[in-house]
């Protein structure tokens, strides 16, 4: 096995121009079709992949290098013709039978990073088992390729628009006659990623107004990191709030992600968002199913599931856990605290274009402000303040600080606060005596440690990821640190 090649919890990520190089990535184009070629199931179908990219450095030239490599061994390739969502290959690889899908993209990384999501052929991320075993033929083999006019020639290479068929599917699963009838002032900030305008343009024939800002392609994401927290979105805050919008939505690098803003320009972290979805499809789409959230995730859709009589399913962290589920049980909504939501009767994969839009759906459903709705659930299931901290967590700092989870987790009080109990299958997470709780999880997919906590109280979250923090002596990285006294001030102010 590569030494410089490993899949995490989301795919492969690395630096570009240090372990992201086309050499690499031509090595892990050939070992996926060396997996491909031994996988009977896929001996059933015409065996064709679906390549997409993201609009990052190397992106483009990344997806045609992949291309090539399938292409000469004689796989047929559907290359998309610009950069796209991950969702869109998702949907691509489901609706034209591929075997299956290869996204180059580093999701919500920063700008240094970029890398490779591999999806099935059921139209969401492949089990961490699969990509085991696509890592064991990584350099295995000399990668066999051919230029991409070679391809073309040869009738292996079609380049074609993904993004038309995507969105059609998109607008079915809508209720588009709700949203004609509604006049919503929408800002979405598409933080130079893959969700480009595309919000505006399935609204383009009714009365909402959309305002798309970061739209255009910047492999440096404006010098922000293209994750959906509040850090990274301050102008989106001020413009809502200078501009009275009704809403705002933002998705990540690769639009699989979202999160919102109400019209005072307050941050709604994906949470709140999960749990408002989920009353939507409960109470108007009248749907029914279980719930899937992970480790990370709020306690509210608990309560909700309870309510309602929900079977619900905690899974580790990463998304092709609740994709898996939905493959097999008939869930009704499925989250995770970064913001990625899949839903019954679509693909199972997250998408943060649809969550959006099935939010804007809900506010005129119900012909209520996000405000209102937010409060009138918090009147029904109680207050839940959810904060999350990153802490830089280099390679050559993992076997101490895992050391010191170990440690951790012999306490049997947390800032004084007795521990009910302990779960560790995925990080360390205390649940504590009132029903807050604390979860410590090295990152699967960046040099970060990560303290997730909730409460009924914004100083008692912070007070447990302070805690947190100082037990394991580690430092949130410059110009990232969500918990920083003057945006903890707005948002005491605000409630």
């Amino acid at each position: 096995m590569s030494k410089e090649i490993k899949f995490g919890t989301d795919g492969w990520r690395a630096i570009i121009g240090k372990d992201f190089n086309l050499r690499n990535v031509e090595a892990v184009a050939q070992a996926i079709v060396d997996y491909l070629k031994l996988d009977t199931r896929y001996k059933r179908l015409d065996t064709k992949v679906a390549v997409g990219y993201d609009t990052r450095k190397l992106s483009a030239e990344a997806a045609r290098r992949i291309s090539g490599v399938l292409a000469g061994n004689k796989i047929k390739v559907i290359l998309s013709d610009r950069p796209l969502p991950t969702q869109a290959i998702s949907y691509t690889v489901r609706s034209r039978r591929c075997a299956a899908g290869i996204m180059v993209t580093a999701s919500h990384n920063s700008a240094r990073f970029n890398g490779i999501k591999i999806k099935g052929a059921f139209g969401g991320p492949l089990e961490s088992g699969i990509t085991d075993k696509i890592e064991r033929f990584i350099f295995k083999h000399k990668p066999v390729k051919i230029s991409i006019h070679q391809a073309r020639k040869s009738s292996l290479l079609e380049v074609a628009d993904l993004v038309c068929g995507y969105l059609k599917f998109l607008k079915s699963y809508l209720d588009m006659r709700l949203l004609k009838k509604g006049r919503l002032k929408v800002l979405v900030d598409s933080m130079h990623g893959t969700a480009d305008s595309y919000i505006a343009r399935v609204l383009k024939d009714t009365p909402c107004k959309v305002t798309t800002i970061h739209k255009d392609r910047d492999p440096s994401f404006g010098g922000i990191k293209p994750e959906p927290i509040l850090p990274c979105l301050r102008e989106a805050a001020s413009l809502i709030r200078r501009r009275r919008f009704d809403v705002g939505l933002a998705c990540d690098g690769d639009a699989d992600r979202i999160a919102a803003f109400d019209s005072r320009g307050r941050f709604i972290n994906p949470q709140q968002v999960i749990s408002l979805l989920l009353l939507h499809l409960l109470r108007h789409r009248k749907l029914k199913g279980a719930v899937v959230k992970t480790i990370a995730g709020t306690a509210l859709l608990e309560r909700i599931a309870k309510k309602y009589k929900l079977k619900i399913y905690e899974t580790p962290i990463g998304f092709k856990h609740i994709s898996r589920l939905m493959q097999k049980k008939d869930i009704l909504i499925g989250g995770e605290e970064a913001g990625g939501i899949g839903f019954k009767n679509y693909l199972p994969e997250r998408d943060g274009i649809l969550a959006g839009l099935l939010l804007l759906e809900m506010l005129l459903a119900e012909n209520k402000s996000i405000e209102a709705l937010l409060e009138e659930r918090e009147k029904e299931f109680g207050r839940c303040f959810y904060l999350r901290k990153d802490l830089q967590c280099s390679p050559q700092d993992k076997d101490k600080v895992k050391a010191k989870l170990a440690n951790l987790r012999k306490r049997k009080s947390f800032l004084r606060i007795k521990i009910n109990k302990v779960k560790d299958y995925d990080g360390l997470k205390f649940y504590l005596a009132g029903g807050s709780w604390v979860l410590f999880r090295l990152s699967g997919t960046e040099p970060l440690l990560r303290i997730y906590a909730e409460s009924d109280s914004l100083v008692k979250t912070r007070s447990l990821i302070t805690e947190g923090a100082r037990v394991l002596s580690l430092r949130a990285p410059k110009g990232r640190d969500n918990l920083k006294k003057g945006l903890l001030r707005r948002y005491r102010s605000s409630q």
